[in-house]
């Protein structure tokens, strides 16, 4: 049986030890592994598929599985759910995020959620309260300007959030909405993105946020690695990179919302693995996914490095320390507020996201006005969305 995944030499190693292991216990099945770069990878498996002869079990983005669904190139594992797959052990945030429709056509490894980095010294240092549940957006915004002005500008309170459109998502939630509906459209309008759009300028012309120049100017390093800001909404798991970069203790609390009780958050499938509709053995390649996902030593092999273990039986065995261990713990104090992962993003999501990157410093450079930008974002979705 094929087996196709991306990644580097590190993981290879990792993912040969839980092959081995597998084979050990299954002398009678072989397992073929092979695996390539992220945009070499994705390349690979598009001919293969196009030609007939895609592997039996590949590694998924979520970003892909809907279209890669919508090809009748997955198998259905929900035909395996319960004997040779077991998916009981699944964190709830994460349960239902491989389907599509009525069908279940990944399983993923590990998992993260959007949370809030912070620097606590800064934050005390400035008198500003940590956040806390229940904080809002103009308590965030209060605190992003509080911190800048106590500092002089030496440290701003963070980042312009209006830069990714996972804190558009965030808000949206956060009100009952979505980033994409369930047939793979925009689920906002263009009075919605203005109005996120405005909020940002409202930060830049007020000179409470990193300047955008100065954040194009670091690429690829993050502010928070070198202490230009003192805090920042991100994919929790980021934590471990900025720490790895910065003398200053970091800690993850929650997101600012407005609406009690609805934090927005869900559980963003790190990586899923998926089986081929081409697959002669879909039984024996559920199987090989069931003990992926399950067995504690394989949990214990990869620890974090295909995000953190989507079972509670592989969390437990990871050994996670430092700053992993305290997103592991930041994602169990917010278990009860994880809402279900939202559909998946429909084909051409990806290359929106880059646009929206791309709108949106374009709009704090100043070069584009709010309702320019409004319009172009929402020309290039309509040109580029495929449900």
């Amino acid at each position: 049986m094929r087996y196709s995944w991306w990644g580097n030499a590190d993981r290879a190693e990792l993912m040969q030890q839980a092959i081995d292991l597998f084979q050990d216990r299954n002398p009678n099945i072989k397992i073929t592994p092979s695996f390539q770069e992220y945009e070499a990878y994705w390349q690979k498996i598009a001919t293969e598929t196009a030609g007939n002869n895609p592997p039996d079990v590949f590694q998924m983005d979520f970003s892909y599985l809907r279209e890669y669904a919508d090809r009748n190139a997955l198998y259905d594992l929900k035909k395996q759910e319960g004997d040779a797959l077991k998916l009981d052990d699944l964190l709830d945030g994460l349960k239902g995020a491989g389907e599509v429709g009525d069908g279940l056509y990944g399983v993923p490894v590990g998992g993260n959620t959007w949370g809030y980095i912070y620097n606590p010294a800064v934050f005390e240092q400035a008198g500003v309260p940590e956040p806390k549940l229940g904080w809002t957006w103009n308590d965030y915004r209060a605190a992003l300007a509080n911190i800048t002005q106590s500092t002089g500008g030496k440290v701003f309170g963070g980042a312009n959030y209006i830069g990714s459109y996972y804190n558009l998502e965030l808000q949206l939630r956060q009100e009952g909405g979505l980033l994409y509906t369930e047939d793979g459209k925009l689920g906002f309008d263009k009075a919605r993105l203005a109005r996120f759009l405005n909020e940002g300028k409202a930060l830049a012309d007020a000179k409470v946020v990193l300047p955008v120049e100065k954040g194009v100017q670091i690429k690829p390093q993050h502010a928070l690695e070198l202490d230009l800001i003192a805090s920042d909404l991100s994919w929790d798991n980021f934590m471990a990179r900025y720490a790895a970069s910065t003398q200053e203790q970091l800690e993850l609390g929650p997101v600012p919302s407005d609406v009690p009780g609805s934090q927005g958050q869900y559980l963003k499938p790190a990586m899923l693995l998926s089986v081929s509709t081409k697959s002669k053995h879909p039984e024996v390649a559920a199987q090989f996914i069931s003990f992926m996902v399950n067995d504690p030593e394989v949990g214990r092999i990869f620890g974090a490095n295909r995000g953190l273990p989507a079972t509670n039986a592989q969390r437990a065995a990871a050994q996670l320390e430092g700053p992993l261990a305290a997103v592991a713990a930041y994602e169990d104090e917010l278990k009860d507020q994880l809402t279900k992962a939202p559909p998946a993003p429909p084909k051409g999501a990806g290359t929106l996201e880059q646009a929206f990157i791309r709108i949106a410093e374009e709009f704090q450079y100043g070069r584009i006005t709010v309702d320019e930008a409004v319009n172009q974002f929402f020309t290039e979705a309509e040109e580029t969305l495929e449900p």
